[in-house]
């Protein structure tokens, strides 16, 4: 009986490492070649969105400096604007494709420099993505690099699922010039969990970045105009996804053949 019973056990789990074994494989982009399809379209947004904060740069480090930011108003205030959007045009929203397997290069996709400059993060929102082996080896995927004279500035990075924040990584740049590459933290990523990471300065709270973590190259961010095309796509059938993460998401199936699908997307604000 205990055979029959280790048996099935062991039967059991070989099973279940097949089918993970399966799902890892499904599921990872192999880079071929690039198709003739495209989508293209806007992203729009509904009702009230989230108002700038307006951080009070006289309680922080650095006053003197920090206060320096074109963007200070009378008294050392500084909007913090977390959704930027015009007659309902959504800027800085990611569209992605979700279910490829395979087509383009990666090429610069995914990659990220984040510039710590004058008490701000240059880029407001990215996308960035897991390294390769050989790139986690290598570096140089995700890059922060501090651009204040004499000023200490803490990068720390964040992987966000609703209101649980996980460390990625944590790194003092004390000088100008100081990079911190955290290309080997990022590979800590993990397809069914990370989606949203967020980059923020442990020395002044009030700078923030966003960025969406893709898993593959299909993907935009929406202009000014909401505007975005994504282009290289085999003919298929898609899940497509608008995301903003002070906004929300919206996904629709769309079918891309040869030449350019419309997809129209509108995010209601939180």
């Amino acid at each position: 009986m205990k055979k029959i019973v280790l048996g099935a056990v062991v039967a059991s789990l070989t099973i279940a490492l097949a089918v993970s074994t399966s799902f890892a494989a499904k599921y990872k982009y192999k880079e071929s070649s690039a198709g003739a399809g495209s989508i293209s379209g806007t992203v729009m947004v509904k009702g009230k969105v989230m108002a700038p904060i307006m951080e009070d740069l006289n309680k922080g480090k650095n006053v003197e400096f920090c206060v320096t930011h074109p963007d200070t108003k009378e008294g050392g205030i500084r909007p913090r604007v977390k959704v930027t959007a015009t007659d309902g045009k959504l800027k800085d929203a990611v569209v992605f494709i979700e279910n490829i397997e395979s087509g383009k290069p990666w090429g610069d996709g995914g990659k990220m420099v984040f510039d710590f400059e004058k008490c701000d993060i240059r880029q407001k929102m990215g996308v960035i993505r897991k390294p390769s082996k050989a790139e986690k080896k290598a570096g140089g995927l995700v890059k922060i690099v501090n651009h204040d004279p004499d000023i200490l500035h803490n990068p720390h990075g964040y992987s966000i699922a609703g209101a649980s924040r996980k460390t990625l990584f944590n790194k003092p740049l004390p000088n100008k010039g100081d990079v911190a590459d955290v290309t080997k933290n990022i590979a800590r990523f993990k397809k069914k969990k990370d989606k949203h990471f967020f980059l923020q300065c442990d020395q002044h709270n009030f700078m923030e970045a966003d960025a969406r973590i893709v898993w593959n190259p299909y993907y935009a961010l929406t202009g000014a105009d909401g505007a975005f095309k994504i282009d290289g796509i085999p003919a298929g059938k898609y899940k497509v996804t608008a995301w903003q993460p002070y906004v929300g998401e919206s996904t629709m199936d769309i079918t891309v053949s040869d030449g350019e699908a419309k997809a129209n997307f509108t995010l209601t604000a939180k």
